[in-house]
């Protein structure tokens, strides 16, 4: 059976169903060490290492102190057996490195068997990227909705799709995005990103208006007693907006199979593409590392033949 083939993290809906394993690796411990991270990644790097505490104790490994660096090894090559993409593996190889520093720190081993454990590169796959024709039948596409509340659904999906696009956020971004970091004046949005950092992003002023629309006249419609009064998005429920909500808006709206997080790859490139600094962008996104920005340092060919054409001498 086929491993997942996705960058997304393969994380379970409810923390309660990752087994926490025997009480020798343990794993409930280094469940509430990891708690102070993004709710995402720290569902992810438990499940991860309870895969491999089932795995191991298949071959009689009972614990941390039974597993050698060789042990270790063969575990990333069963999941290349099992077809998991080299992303999926790669971070399944950060859990473990996570998970056995955690155990040397407490004592719990005298050395750390995946110190210095590799994983197969992520590859060099670069992000889905809409076109601006593409990006231009999905924020603009007609829509003719025939009931108020299909109306009020259609102001809010324009709203998410053009935030998602203006401000470059992650959907988780986009889903805990609360009444308090929209400032329609300012035209910024303030979220939470990666290890719960905040920053304040700026949007554009058809963005502003599209948001303030939504606000003002389909938001009220979808409010339900039960509703988060301080949440931006809702869903048809009255609940919180989430990630599966907004792929489902996408699914209806995109020109072509897209998923959310296209939108934030596509904000980036148009940016560096239209010459923005790459630490500009770097900061719009949020990220923590130079590094991880620069995937969008791609760029288009009329782009690289405008710049030649432009400064080189002879062009």
């Amino acid at each position: 059976m086929a491993g997942p083939a996705s960058h997304e993290v393969e994380a379970p809906s409810d923390p309660a169903a990752v087994t926490p394993g025997p009480a020798a690796w343990e794993l409930e411990g280094f469940g509430r060490w990891l708690a102070p991270r993004a709710e995402a990644t720290s569902r992810a790097y438990l499940a991860d290492v309870a895969a491999f505490v089932g795995w191991a104790e298949r071959g009689d490994r009972r614990g941390p102190a039974d597993v050698d660096r060789i042990v270790l090894r063969r575990y990333l090559a069963y999941l290349g057996t099992r077809r998991y993409a080299r992303a999926s593996i790669a971070r399944k190889s950060a859990s473990l490195r996570a998970y056995f520093s955690w155990c040397v720190r407490r004592g719990v081993i005298a050395s750390d068997p995946a110190r210095r454990l590799s994983a197969p590169s992520a590859g060099g796959r670069l992000p889905k990227v809409l076109s601006h024709s593409e990006i231009g039948r999905l924020l603009d596409g007609p829509r003719t909705p025939a009931t108020p509340l299909e109306e009020a659904i259609g102001r809010r999906d324009d709203a998410l799709l053009e935030l998602l696009y203006a401000a470059g956020l992650r959907v988780a971004e986009l889903c805990g995005l609360d009444l308090a970091g929209v400032d329609l004046v300012g035209r910024t949005v303030t979220v939470r990103g990666k290890g719960d950092k905040e920053r304040r992003v700026p949007i554009h002023r058809h963005c502003a208006e599209v948001l303030g629309r939504w606000l003002a006249e389909g938001r009220p419609a979808l409010v339900g007693p039960e509703s988060p009064t301080e949440a931006a998005f809702f869903n048809r429920r009255g609940n919180r907006i989430g990630p599966r909500d907004v792929r489902r808006v996408l699914d209806r709206r995109s020109p072509v199979p897209t998923h959310p997080h296209a939108l934030r790859h596509s904000f980036a490139t148009h940016l560096l593409d239209g010459g923005a600094d790459l630490r500009v962008v770097q900061e719009l996104l949020g990220h923590a590392s130079l590094q991880t920005t620069q995937i969008y340092t791609h760029v288009s060919k009329e782009r690289l033949l405008d710049v030649y054409d432009g400064t080189h001498p002879r062009a």
